[in-house]
C-alpha cells in the first residue's frame, strides 16, 4: 500500500449534496455519517457516485447516536441495501463477531476503536488490531487522541506492524494533524478529511482540499 496514491475519505457530515459534488473528483470513497446527518441521510446516499463507507456512530466513541443500540445496527444493516461497499462497526459493539458475519458477503466490514482522551502504548494498540481481524475485520481502524508528538508516531508505527493488513490509523486533535496526513503515505489504507471547513467530523480534521495540496506538494519534491 506504501507507494500507491494516497487515499482519501471525505466524511460527510450534512445533507449538502453541492459541496459533496464540488470534492467528488478529489476523493476516493466518502463515509456517510449517518449519526450527524440524521433524517434525509437516504437521499445523500442515493445520489453518491463514489464508493461510501456507512458509519452511525455511537456516542461514547465521538458520534452523536442517541437512541437505541439495535436501532442504531439496524440503520447500518439497512445502508448496505442502499450501496455502501463498507459498514464501520466499533469493536465495542455487542455480539460484533455476530453483526461482522451477518455483513459478509454483503459488504466489507471495517472494524472501528476511537479513544477519546489519549493514544494507548503502542502494544495495547497492537492487541486492539489482533481482536479487531479475530472478530472478522477487512480493515482495521484504531483512532486515538494526540496529547504529545510522540503519539503520532506510535500510531504510525502501528499501522507499518502489520503489512499485509487494511490499516487506517492516525490521532485526533490539532497535535495529532500530521499523523492524519501521513497515515496513507506509511501504509495506511485510507485517511479521512472534511468536505469544507466548519464541516469536520472529528476534531483536527483537514479538508479535501487542503490535503490534496499538501499531498502533491509532496509528489513535487519527490
Amino acid at each position: 500500500m506504501a507507494g500507491d496514491k494516497p487515499k482519501i475519505c471525505a466524511s460527510i457530515v450534512n445533507n449538502d449534496l453541492e459541496a459533496v459534488k464540488k470534492v467528488e473528483s478529489l476523493v476516493d470513497l466518502f463515509e456517510l455519517r449517518i449519526d450527524l446527518i440524521g433524517d434525509g441521510w437516504q437521499e445523500v446516499a442515493k445520489n453518491l457516485s463514489k464508493p461510501w463507507l456507512a458509519c452511525n456512530r455511537r456516542a461514547d466513541e465521538g458520534g452523536d447516536w442517541r437512541g437505541d443500540e439495535s436501532e442504531r445496527v439496524q440503520i447500518l444493516l439497512s445502508a448496505i441495501d442502499l450501496g455502501a461497499t463498507i459498514v464501520d462497526i466499533e469493536l465495542g459493539t455487542p455480539g460484533v463477531e455476530k453483526l461482522v458475519a451477518d455483513i459478509k458477503g454483503k459488504a466489507e466490514c471495517l472494524i472501528s476503536y476511537h479513544n477519546l482522551k489519549k493514544t494507548l502504548p503502542l502494544e495495547e494498540m497492537r492487541e486492539i488490531v489482533n481482536k479487531q481481524l479475530a472478530a472478522g475485520a477487512a480493515t482495521c481502524k484504531v483512532i486515538t487522541t494526540a496529547r504529545t508528538f510522540a503519539d503520532n508516531l506510535a500510531v504510525l508505527q502501528l499501522i507499518s506492524g502489520f503489512p499485509q493488513i487494511k490499516v487506517v490509523s492516525f490521532a485526533m486533535g490539532n497535535a495529532g494533524q500530521i499523523s492524519r496526513v501521513l497515515c496513507p503515505l506509511v501504509g495506511g489504507y485510507f485517511t479521512y478529511a472534511s468536505i469544507e471547513e466548519g464541516s469536520e467530523s472529528a476534531d483536527g480534521q483537514i479538508t479535501v482540499e487542503n490535503l490534496r495540496k499538501i499531498y502533491g506538494m509532496l509528489e513535487d519534491v519527490r
